[in-house]
């Protein structure tokens, strides 16, 4: 028996939703939002029925019937830590997606939509989400960041970097509980994890812009300026905006583009200072995550829509290939990821677990 399972995956101006009939995928469509048709929603939880309603009107335009699908997994969001898997969409679940208790997000409405979509078919299949970015599996020395009144987060990527660490893991017909793996996700925001035995035991929070600055963050600061920054007449919500948004390479450059960096690198020499002081930053994470694994690591795994950049790529393979060989998965199929954590639930090969 074959299985539908529609994936959906909402962004701050875009919602991607797919349809795969077991590993294979039969449909998908990026949904733009302009800023005009956003702006007259107060918060991102108030979208969600604007939202809604575009899906099932392309689903119904692609001659797609709801009723046809096994389950719906749609992407988590700022809900409270928990470990990683995929989790039933219920009712405790679906107030923590509403009303976040770590700050609003477009990824919280995945799970809300999918779960309306779901009592629209009167609970015949179920709703889920799969690995969200609050995914915390630190170890205890890693949680402590050197003052009792601040403590590390784990915000991250997890979405893709389990499922890259997973892919890994089969093409070596290993398994992802029995590998060491640094993976480093270089997008928008950059974090880089250390996959120890299935578990993340320390990671950057790329939410906040910790760690290497990327194309939009500006990643972790120098303290003694950045308490200056804050003190010199400057709102919060403008130091937030130059730390995320306004940080990183557009603050450098002008621009967030990595193809624009990309070639402007080659004939101007302060375009190819900033694109390679990235990828430093990125070695020096990711030789860190190597300490961290007592240099016991079986591979590092570059990934992300920036691991498409050869010359990034390049540099970073320079800088730690003595450590582990390296692995380059280019580009993010957070919709795929998705939809294989919902066909190992539908096959019985995992289980779902319940949010608390």
């Amino acid at each position: 028996m074959s299985f539908l399972i529609l994936t959906i995956n909402p962004g701050s101006t875009s919602t991607k939703i797919a349809v795969f009939e077991d590993e294979k995928e039969i449909f998908s469509k990026t949904l733009r939002h302009t800023a005009e048709e956003l702006s007259s929603f107060p918060t991102i939880a108030s979208q969600f029925q604007f939202r809604k309603n575009i899906i099932l009107t392309e689903l119904e335009e692609a001659g797609i019937d709801i009723h046809t699908l096994h389950a719906i997994v749609g992407r988590g969001g700022l809900v409270k830590p928990i470990e990683s898997g995929i989790y039933e969409v219920t009712d405790t679940l679906a107030h923590d997606l509403e009303f976040p208790v770590m700050g609003e997000h477009a990824s919280n409405l995945g799970g809300l939509i999918a779960r309306s979509i779901a009592e629209d078919l009167h609970n015949t299949i179920k709703a889920y989400i799969a690995d969200p970015v609050v995914v915390d599996e630190l170890a205890p020395l890693a949680r402590v960041s050197g003052h009792p009144a601040i403590k590390r987060a784990s915000i991250f990527h997890a979405l893709n970097q389990k499922a890259i660490a997973r892919t890994y893991a089969r093409e070596n017909k290993k398994k992802y509980e029995e590998l060491r793996l640094i993976v480093a996700h270089m997008g928008g925001g950059i974090s880089v994890g250390a996959h120890c035995m299935g578990r993340v035991i320390d990671v950057n929070n790329a939410l906040d812009g910790e760690g290497p600055f990327s194309p939009e963050r500006s990643g972790s600061l120098p303290t003694g300026a950045l308490i200056k920054l804050c003190y010199s007449g400057k709102s919060q919500d403008e130091v937030k905006k130059m730390i995320k948004g306004e940080g990183g390479m557009v603050a450098y450059l002008g621009t967030n583009n990595m193809i624009t960096v990309k070639e402007k690198a080659l004939t101007d020499s302060n375009y190819a200072l900033i694109q390679n002081a990235m990828a430093y930053q990125v070695g020096k994470e990711i030789g860190a995550m190597a300490a961290v694994l007592q240099g016991k690591v079986d591979a590092i795994l570059l990934t992300g829509g920036i691991a498409y950049a050869q010359p990034v790529t390049d540099y970073i393979r320079q800088m730690v290939e003595f450590i582990a060989p390296v692995k380059i998965y280019a580009g993010e199929d957070e919709l795929r990821a998705l939809a294989l954590n919902g066909l190992l639930v539908l096959r019985g090969e995992i289980q779902a677990k319940i949010y608390q």
